[in-house]
Parts: structure tokens; C-alpha cells; sequence
């Protein structure tokens, strides 16, 4: 599960790419084996439940195995039906409340608050159990529209206990200052999957072992 890094240093939060199906269960095996990763999200677009769940239910026990966290990407029925640790939500996904009351206390949910303090803080009064900022750099992976300063995690920190992730275009190379700013977790998808996955989480596990 996704814990607070004041007992822990910043750990990887690995994010699917959009095409999960093929090779990427292998793939995601190779990944989780070359380093400590905290969690993983899937996240797939244009698909209902039921095919979401096929894909997704090998790459839950893979995770489950490795126990690592398995988190879905916006959908709270998916994350109900495949029995997952988490779920995500953008900021039109549902409230917390709601995935709460379908989920249960023990799931962990997370919030996208962009480069918005006021949406972290009011996810962490609705109860989510994490808040993630970004993009931080520009990214490949989806079309942003805000753009993230390491302050506010240097904010974030300073002012509250809730855990919070980093996401958007972070690189082995970059990922370093975003930890020393405060970020609990990089959460990363296409510096991993667009290359050697398994190279790429031992790089990053090398960058963070330095904070």
C-alpha cells in the first residue's frame, strides 16, 4: 500500500501504457523484478469493464505476487470488480466519497490535483488517501494542462501528513529533485515502457537511493 515517506524514501509508482495486452505482462514481470516498486496502475481507455478486466486481471496477480500495489485508472466499478488495492480519480471521476462508500475503508484512492492546492486540499478533507501533482515536465503519455513547480511539494510537505505522488515527464535524471522537494512517490509510464523496463526502474531506483 501506498504509506507516507517519512518511513520510507520516495518510492516508484509505475503507470501502464494505454496497450497493456501482448508481450506487457512479461514486461511488467521484468519491471517489478529489477527494483522496488510500490505500486502499479492500469490504465486503459475506450474499453468497458469487461474487457478491462481481462487485460487487467493478469497483470493484478502479477502484482499481487510481487505485493505491489494495483491501482485503477479512473473507473471505481473496475476497481470494485477486480477486486484491485486502489483506484485513481481525475477530477471528473467520481467523488471520494463515493468510491469510498463502493470500496471500503482498506481501498486506497487517490486524487489528480494538478498544480491546484486548493483541489489537494480539499481531496484530503473528502479522505483520499493520496494526492498526486503534476505534470512536472513535459510528457508524452497525455495531453496536460498544468504544469507543477517542485514548491508545491516542498509545500505539501511542510504543511500536511497525506501522502503525495509526482507525475508527468519525470525522467531517472530528474526524479532526484522532486523527492528532495517532497514527493513520497514518481510515478512514471513512458520513461519505463518506452525502452529496457527493467534498465529503467533499476536507474530510477538508483536516482532515488541517492535522496
Amino acid at each position: 500500500m501506498l504509506h507516507n515517506r517519512r518511513a520510507v524514501p520516495c518510492q516508484l509508482y509505475l503507470i501502464s501504457p494505454l496497450e497493456t495486452g501482448g508481450a506487457f505482462p512479461a514486461r511488467l514481470e521484468r519491471a517489478l523484478a529489477a527494483g522496488p516498486v510500490a505500486a502499479f496502475q492500469f490504465r486503459v481507455k475506450g474499453l468497458d469493464d469487461h474487457a478491462a478486466a481481462i487485460l487487467a486481471e493478469p497483470l493484478r496477480e502479477i502484482c499481487a505476487a510481487q505485493d505491489v500495489a494495483f491501482i485503477v485508472n479512473d473507473s471505481i466499478s473496475l476497481a470494485k470488480r477486480l477486486g484491485a488495492d486502489g483506484v485513481h480519480l481525475g477530477q471528473g471521476d467520481g467523488a471520494v466519497a463515493e468510491a469510498r462508500s463502493y470500496l471500503g475503508r482498506e481501498v486506497q484512492i487517490g486524487v489528480s490535483c494538478h498544480a491546484s492546492r486548493h483541489l489537494a486540499m480539499q481531496a484530503g478533507e473528502d479522505g483520499a488517501d493520496y494526492v498526486a501533482f503534476g505534470a512536472f515536465f513535459e510528457t508524452q503519455t497525455k495531453i496536460t494542462e498544468h504544469r507543477a513547480e517542485p514548491e508545491l511539494l516542498e509545500w505539501w510537505q511542510a504543511f500536511f501528513e497525506l501522502p503525495c505522488v509526482a507525475i508527468g515527464g519525470i525522467t531517472p535524471e530528474t526524479c532526484a529533485d522532486l523527492a528532495a522537494a517532497g514527493a513520497d512517490f514518481i510515478a512514471v509510464s513512458g520513461a519505463v515502457w518506452n525502452g529496457d523496463e527493467a534498465a529503467a526502474v533499476r536507474a530510477f531506483t538508483a536516482a532515488l537511493s541517492k535522496g
